[in-house]
């Protein structure tokens, strides 16, 4: 009989997660504000998002993410900054909403020796994601040059956070 694997390490609040992609202008402000509506003001949590690039520093998110949050009840209220090596130390988890992205949290956490974060794709949480199917079936698209591809994946993060918070929960002592 195989060994089952180890239970993940518990978490001791507030847990605090990171939500990242390129430019911290759509899809890591959406995903952290339907993490936050998904909370409801759950003090156990800290919540923020970044990007792994700086061409939006001190930008509110791209106003398509932001009518369609507001379309669902969330206002976006982050300002575009850039990860830093302090965040992958200072942070349970830090959740990539690409390979690329991961790829790129990754490379900072070799080049400075961080080691305190859970480094994540989102989707892996995504109930409806096939990555036996396709690898790329893990990636959240980047609906930047896309403007019809807000809506999908406003829901694509919904599903995939709400299983995340599921997971979170269970990890809390």
């Amino acid at each position: 009989m195989p060994d089952s694997p180890a239970p993940p390490t518990p978490f001791s609040p507030p847990v605090s997660v990171l939500f990242v992609c390129l430019g911290n202008i759509c899809r890591s402000p959406m995903a952290e504000g339907i993490f936050l509506d998904l909370l409801d003001g759950d003090p156990r949590f800290e919540v923020d998002s970044a990007g792994t690039g700086s061409w939006h520093v001190g930008e509110r998110p791209d106003p398509r993410a932001r009518a369609v949050a507001e379309e669902n009840g969330i206002v976006l209220t982050s300002r575009g900054r850039q990860v830093t090596a302090e965040d992958l130390d200072r942070f349970h988890m830090v959740i990539a909403m690409d390979r690329a992205n991961l790829e790129a949290l990754e490379g900072l956490r070799a080049r400075t020796g961080s080691v305190g974060s859970e480094l994540r794709l989102l989707r892996t949480f995504d109930p409806e994601a096939d990555p036996d199917t396709d690898p790329r079936d893990l990636d959240v698209p980047d609906p930047y040059w896309d403007d019809d591809g807000f809506r999908e994946v406003f829901a694509m993060l919904r599903r995939s956070l709400q299983t995340l918070l599921d997971h979170l929960e269970e990890r809390l002592p």
